[in-house]
């Protein structure tokens, strides 16, 4: 059993140096300080009390360390999971009416998705994120950021909205409550947005991190406790119990993990494809290391099932926190568990601090934190470049706006496996023609004078021939012999594309090859892939076409049809070269 590969801690650890030490210290207590806040704020998107996402910023992060493959991953509570909570445990209970209930089905929801993705990985299945396209990814993203910032208006504004996951129900909830404004609530949260933005700006000129929801928070919470804010109707945090989480097992129940099995597998995909896009980024950069698929599923499954024990929703790798940690000097996954650390002392000894802390700050550190997800860029790329991509996104975009949050990545996921189906059931072919005075071929829809003989159709078909494009190639073959008929005397086919052929393929092949010796036409093959040119032979096609007639360039096969004298020479010894 290779140790390294079950635990890469075992890995780096051994090799772990001084420098790695400071570097990974200064991140670690740089992410530290922007995940207490982010993650109190993740934790009302989630619909939980903020002590909450403290406990989620904690044991997971640790556990990570042990198992992730990515040496600066940032793991913790973010936004998009939060708000997959929320939509998932809306429809079952209220967390304002039946807190407790609410709390336990995000603990029970975190056991889920981590053992979901647990599974993904024992059993070697990260592909499976491949089904879900960039068009689908960016359109749902966009989309959900847009739902979580709103989501964060009745904080903002400071009045009462229902809990939607429809924006439309958001805009129009706020636009009837609009008089009920708390304007000083409101000048609060414009504020904070305008710091955190200040100071983003600031810490790039200066090319240091300024920890601008840290330094909100703290402006935010004195200015209510000096000014006595909260006894003019400015909603603040309030009580947040201290002491660490108690260890327990989430309460199971048959029916209720039923009713979760979508969101789970919906937050399990969608927050891997988050981490594993971050964690490559920033691997590119470094490359003194690889970052494992199945592994990441291993580990950020772990941190799930090690978080839910300890009271922790789910939890996936961020984006702007694994940033900030690389930029901090983080070394190694060691720069999480210096953040764990800060957490957990807050949680012993700091919590009574944020007792002042305005609601409205919190709202403002969330829509900042998910309005840079909205991806304009990916719309204006694609309208230049793919329109079909382009109405996939907006199709994954508007089923998440105005269906809803979990329903649309599944028919985002379901927009893309029939793009790929139509795709390969469609796929690309050429006729080619001659590049004078050369032996290369090209294709005539796309290059000028080239070579083109009336009695010799050279055509390529570039796909795997399987069932679901077998009429497609029928039809293909067939009006391209009929647009050389009359006078056609051979096909060259260049199979250098195809890298398999099944039964149902082979057995139209066959009728093919029975309709052009009806007409006279010879049939020649060439660039045929080894397994290709076995299944030919197992299926007794090798003889049919002709032995003679496989070769191994088009102009070999061109050769052959003009009678060139070295014809032979280069056919294909099939027998000898299986």
């Amino acid at each position: 059993m290779n140790l390294k590969k079950i635990f890469p801690i075992a890995e780096w650890l051994p090799l772990y140096k001084n420098e790695d030490f400071k570097g990974d210290l200064s991140a670690g207590l740089t992410v530290g300080v922007m995940l207490i806040p982010q993650g109190m704020a993740y934790a009302m998107l989630a619909g939980l009390p903020p002590i909450f996402g403290l406990y989620a910023s904690s044991i997971p992060l640790i556990i990570y360390a042990l198992l992730g493959s990515s040496r600066q991953l940032s793991v913790g509570p973010v936004a998009m999971a939060s708000l997959l909570v929320a939509s998932a445990l809306a429809p079952m209970v209220s967390a304002e009416s039946d807190p407790e209930t609410y709390i336990k089905l995000a603990v029970l929801l975190a056991m889920m998705v981590g053992i979901f993705r647990l599974l993904l990985g024992v059993f070697r299945l990260g592909f499976v994120v491949n089904f879900l396209s960039r068009p689908v990814i960016s359109g749902y993203t966009s989309a959900a950021a847009l739902i979580i910032g709103l989501s964060q208006l009745k904080h903002l504004l400071g009045i009462k909205i229902p809990n939607s996951n429809y924006v439309h129900e958001v805009l129009y909830n706020a636009a009837i409550k609009i008089q009920s404004t708390h304007i000083i609530t409101v000048l609060i949260g414009l504020g904070g947005i305008i710091l955190m933005q200040s100071l983003k700006i600031i810490s790039k000129k200066i090319k240091f991190n300024i920890p601008g929801p840290l330094a909100l928070v703290l402006v935010a919470t004195l200015l209510v406790w000096g000014l006595g804010l909260q006894e003019i109707g400015v909603a603040i945090v309030g009580t947040v119990p201290q002491g660490l989480p108690i260890f327990g097992l989430p309460d199971f129940n048959l029916n209720t993990m039923q009713a979760l099995i979508p969101a789970a597998a919906t937050i399990g995909l969608v927050g891997f494809m988050e981490s594993i896009a971050v964690a490559k980024a920033i691997q590119s950069k470094h490359k003194t290391y690889k970052i494992s698929a199945n592994q990441e599923l291993i580990a950020l499954g772990a941190a799930n099932i090690g978080g839910s024990l300890f009271q922790a929703f789910p939890v996936n790798g961020g984006f702007s926190r694994t940033a900030v940690n690389d930029q901090s000097g983080a070394k190694t996954p060691m720069a999480g568990v210096f953040s764990a650390i800060l957490v957990i002392l807050t949680l012993l000894f700091l919590t009574p601090l944020f007792y002042y802390l305005p609601q409205a700050v919190l709202a403002s550190i969330v829509m900042v934190a998910v309005f840079n997800l909205i991806d304009i860029k990916e719309v204006k790329h694609l309208w230049k470049t793919n329109r079909k991509d382009l109405m996939m996104l907006i199709a994954a975009f508007s089923a998440t706006l105005f269906i809803g949050v979990v329903e649309g990545i599944i028919i985002g996921v379901v927009l893309s496996l029939v793009l790929l189906i139509f795709k390969s059931t469609q796929p690309h072919v050429a006729i080619l023609g001659r590049v004078p005075g050369t032996a290369y071929y090209r294709n005539l829809k796309r290059f000028k004078e080239l070579e083109n003989l009336p009695e010799l159709l050279i055509i390529r078909f570039d796909a795997e021939l399987y069932f679901a494009n077998t009429d497609f190639f029928i039809e293909t073959m067939q009006q391209a012999v009929l647009s050389k008929s009359p006078g056609l005397k051979a096909i060259v086919f260049d199979a250098e594309s195809i890298t398999g052929i099944d039964s149902t393929a082979m057995n139209a092949i066959d009728d093919l090859q029975n309709d052009f010796n009806k007409q006279g036409i010879i049939w020649y093959w060439c660039e045929v892939k080894g397994p290709v040119r076995d299944s030919l032979e197992k299926a007794g096609l090798t003889e049919k076409i002709g032995r003679d007639n496989f070769f191994i360039g088009i102009q070999d096969a061109v050769d052959a049809f003009e009678g060139h004298s070295n014809a032979e020479r280069k056919t294909y010894a099939l027998q000898h070269n299986k």
